[in-house]
């Protein structure tokens, strides 16, 4: 895959966001619908879905949804709202459902999600159960990570990805198994969060202990149509990772591939509200030695906490009223200018919806 071409404003012209995009409540809207909302998103791993009935509930922009395996093995992505009066049909993730119902008023539905009894509606005038079903989405597959999208006119999930796992071998991301998930809850706007993953050039004045395991020097991003990559060659860190190179990738809009030799390190952003978001850590690990797992859990700690208290401080200062949009570092905010062009492209226009 080749690196993606400029968009309009050149790099080296490039200023950040306006701030009105990090507040208020129509900004989140915005997100939601048109970012969020048009987008693939992550909700599962394959072994979460392994046999007929296994089901993984979440929401994505403002809806919920609902993955199944089919007892035909298809994997499904539906719409987990009832279409009798909006109950849910599942309120968390289970194994080995026979048929889904909803904990509202009792309508069961078949794994595939066409209704197969609705209690007392009888009396109903020209209701017909075979004519109702829940919402079908799209849903995907790549390397064991399943995502749902909304729409119907998202670009294919294996174009969005195509590349990465060509560029990481010989890590096979396939080969690796679930191990934990760790979430956070952070004072900050979702693209905060995802801003200050993208850029390299906090490291040495915000992660002291990160910058020892990385080459800054030799630290650099390619740009493609649907990601960014941020690499260094790994050093002085043979007992923790190994030899070898670290791999960022950031797939738009809210999704972080952390790769090492055998360690994967899925995040995904959630919008919360205008100033709040949650991130969802899941370690993926190989035939690591515990220890390692260990130390890799408590160094991951520490640059998690180091990025939760600088995000806060930027959206305090997002807030104060004194910031508009600084010029960006050429050399080294390259993936945040590409993030800000699909974001903008995303919204329709150059400037963010008015804060409320």
């Amino acid at each position: 895959m080749n690196p993606i071409s400029a968009p309009v404003e050149s790099l080296e012209h490039a200023s950040a966001l306006p701030a009105a995009f990090y507040l208020g409540q129509a900004s989140l809207n915005a997100d939601l619908d048109r970012v969020i909302g048009a987008s693939w998103q992550l909700v599962a791993h394959q072994s979460q879905l392994s046999a007929p009935g296994d089901h993984v509930v979440d929401q994505i922009g403002r809806v919920p949804v609902i993955v199944v395996r089919g007892a035909d093995q298809q994997l499904r992505a539906m719409v987990n709202v009832c279409r009798h009066r909006a109950g849910p049909l599942a309120l968390c993730n289970g194994k080995g459902a026979r048929a889904l119902h909803c904990k509202y008023h009792g309508w069961t539905y078949a794994l595939d999600g066409r209704l197969r009894s609705a209690p007392e509606m009888q009396q109903a005038a020209d209701f017909d159960v075979a004519r109702i079903r829940l919402p079908q989405l799209q849903v995907a597959q790549w390397q064991g990570l399943v995502f749902v999208a909304l729409e119907d006119d998202v670009p294919p999930l294996a174009e969005v990805y195509a590349g990465i796992a060509e560029r990481i071998a010989p890590i096979d991301l396939n080969a690796l198994s679930f191990h934990r998930r760790q979430s956070y809850t952070i004072d900050c706007n979702w693209k905060v969060y995802v801003d200050n993953f993208l850029e390299g050039y906090h490291l040495p004045h915000v992660h002291p202990g990160l910058s020892k395991v990385l080459d800054y020097r030799a630290y650099d991003t390619e740009l493609y149509r649907w990601y960014s990559l941020q690499y260094s060659p790994l050093r002085d860190c043979a007992d923790l990772y190994g030899e070898g190179e670290a791999f960022y990738y950031h797939l738009y809009p809210n999704v972080m591939l952390n790769i090492l030799p055998g360690r994967l390190q899925t995040n995904r952003v959630v919008p919360l509200a205008a100033n709040r978001c949650r991130v969802d850590f899941d370690f993926y690990y190989g035939a690591q030695a515990q220890s390692r797992i260990e130390a890799d859990a408590e160094f991951s700690d520490e640059v998690q906490q180091e990025d939760i208290d600088i995000c806060v401080a930027v959206q305090r200062g997002l807030e104060s009223g004194q910031y508009h949009a600084g010029r960006l570092c050429p050399k080294r905010e390259s993936g945040v200018w590409h993030f800000h062009n699909l974001l903008r492209a995303a919204y329709g226009r150059g400037d963010s919806p008015q804060a409320e």
